[in-house]
């Protein structure tokens, strides 16, 4: 099974039961995240472990009789993570209260960082200890219930991401600002489109954007692999969920972490400077501390400049800093997207000094406004900028400004993101700026297909295996038959049956709607089947047919839904 139909449900059991077992033993939220994540990702990695071992097996050599061990060279080629025995998930689930589980655990991270350099000290460890033995017992059978237990594909994946985004929405660590929401990072992977090269975020947090580029790859039916990804993170805690990020999603990445990656002073990833194909970021806000001092002779990394020094010597805001980063690091044709302050593209002095200088170059491509209440701990509003350095020509004196501050969907009282139809057609206006106007044609021909198997579906649902709306007439009918002689009754004894009337009015109504429904369901089947509708005036004029179309009028005065034959 390549996609479990009900993931999102699952997710959220999941989530409910392990942030349950949290409440009862009375650990906090930051003493409990990392162990937590730490145990999706060994679940996951035995996962994927179960999923290519067999075939691996078959191709094993044979000398004397004998097969070649088990190495993990093998499970490499498959982006999978060679497991010893006792690192194995059954293993952990067999032990009993009598047995030490903080210890099989630390036992079975060790193991996998002897054989991985790039996860070397970065799995949680010691964290378990802080666990107790019987609330370690019930969190490994949580999180391996029976349903997940021959899933395959990259369901653990979904469920790191979405415990990472619980998470932060309780602020579990670095106030969850290591966490940007999967619905900005989608819509900047949507525009810059990454599918080649080195991609390279300087304030990486848990990895999010690497993830989501690789989600856009495989989307396209390409191989994520062929991604490089580099990324600098300040917060060593933060780091470690970065690199079991990219690993519970079979990647590796070149994360850099702690105070040689805080990307103002330093440049730790020898030779990558100007040869980015794809910058992706979410850096901090309006950030005040920066030594200008330090920062000034950086003529490369700061093309336009330092934006303006305050009186203790520090530059006054960084985000023409991140701005310039992001810039210098791109190659001749590489695209940037990031997520910015409000304020930037509107900052005077000195920082618009820099922004001129940013737009003269012609390669500041979109800027997207998104409204607030997006982040999970901040409320504030912010801005989506791209950048490309291989414009067309007739682009280069041109942005595209997007207003997107009344497209959400409301979550949460709290929380906003987009739908995934809200994604499309976002991504849409910025195919129509770039006049790829085929790929907006083609996403308007897959509405109307889903609009009308939907309809269709009302009558027959091979899945559900029934009728769902002529089912749910029979049973008004039998619904209906069965009050009758009580209602009949209760009329000839003089009392109202006005409720009965009302219902009948009510049946006769659903009846009567789902009878047009399925008349203009078909003819709007019949027409999308027989003619062409592959451009805009076509797509214009569906449905509104002039010869064989019975239909005359979709609305009355009152604004129901009316049908004419």
């Amino acid at each position: 099974m390549a996609q479990l139909e009900n993931i999102e449900a699952i997710e959220k059991r999941l989530w409910k039961s392990a942030d349950t077992l949290r409440a009862n033993s009375e650990l906090a939220s930051n003493e409990y995240f990392l162990p937590v994540m730490g145990l999706i990702f060994l679940r996951h990695a035995y996962s994927r472990y179960l999923s290519v071992k067999d075939e691996i097996v078959t191709t094993l050599p044979s000398r004397g009789g004998k097969t070649r061990e088990l190495t993990k060279e093998d499970f490499s080629k498959k982006s999978a993570i060679f497991l010893k025995p006792d690192a194995q998930f059954d293993a952990l689930i067999a032990l009993t209260d009598a047995d030490n589980r903080a210890e099989a655990i630390i036992n079975a991270m060790d193991s996998i960082e002897a054989d991985y350099t790039n996860l070397r000290n970065q799995l949680p460890k010691q964290e378990y200890n802080n666990i107790p033995n019987d609330v370690l017992g019930m969190l490994l059978r949580t999180l391996n219930p029976e349903e997940l237990k021959k899933a395959t594909g990259d369901i653990f994946g979904r469920i790191y991401e979405y415990f990472l985004t619980q998470f932060a929405d309780q602020g579990a660590h670095d106030g969850g600002e290591f966490f940007t929401p999967v619905s900005l990072v989608q819509l900047l992977v949507n525009v810059i489109e990454p599918d080649h090269g080195k991609i390279f975020d300087p304030a990486c947090g848990s990895g999010g954007m690497f993830v989501q580029s690789a989600h856009f790859m495989a989307r396209h039916a390409q191989d994520p692999h062929e991604l490089t990804f580099y990324g600098h993170e300040k917060n060593r805690v933060t780091t470690r969920l970065a690199k079991m990020n990219l690993a519970v999603h079979g990647l590796e990445g070149n994360v850099e972490g702690g105070e040689s990656a805080i990307t103002y002073y330093n440049d730790p990833h020898e030779g990558l400077f100007g040869t980015v194909d794809y910058v992706m970021a979410n850096p901090p806000f309006n950030v005040d501390e920066v030594d200008a001092d330090k920062i000034k002779g950086d003529k490369h990394r700061l093309p336009f400049g330092l934006p303006g020094v305050n009186k203790n010597k520090k530059v006054s805001n960084g985000n023409y800093l991140w701005i310039q980063y992001f810039y210098s690091y791109l190659n001749d044709t590489g695209r940037a997207g990031f997520v910015m302050s409000s304020q930037a593209s509107s900052a005077g002095r000195d920082e618009a000094k820099v922004r001129e200088q940013l737009v003269k170059t012609g390669d500041v491509d979109i800027m997207i406004d998104i409204r607030s209440n997006f982040f999970y701990t901040r409320t504030v509003p912010c801005q989506l900028w791209f950048l490309n350095k291989n414009k067309p020509a007739h682009l280069k004196d041109k942005v595209l400004m997007l207003d997107a501050r009344n497209v959400y969907r409301k979550v949460t009282r709290k929380i906003y993101d987009f739908s995934p139809e809200q994604q499309q057609n976002l991504t849409a206006v910025v195919w129509l700026y770039r006049g790829e106007g085929e790929r907006f044609i083609e996403l308007v021909q897959q509405y109307i297909d889903k609009a009308i198997f939907e309809a269709c579906y009302c009558e027959f649902s091979e899945e559900l295996m029934c009728n769902p709306v002529p089912d749910f007439v029979e049973q008004l009918d039998k619904l209906s038959n069965a009050f009758k002689p009580f209602m009949d009754k209760l009329e000839q004894d003089g009392t109202s049956v006005e409720p009965y009337v009302d219902f009948l009015n009510a049946k006769g109504t659903v009846e009567g709607g789902w009878s047009r429904f399925q008349i203009l369901t078909n003819d709007l089947q019949t027409w999308w089947n027989q003619n062409q509708y592959d451009n805009g005036t076509s797509l214009l004029d569906f449905p509104l047919c002039q010869d064989s179309c019975r239909l005359n009028s979709f609305t009355n005065k009152q604004g129901a839904v009316s049908y004419s034959k």
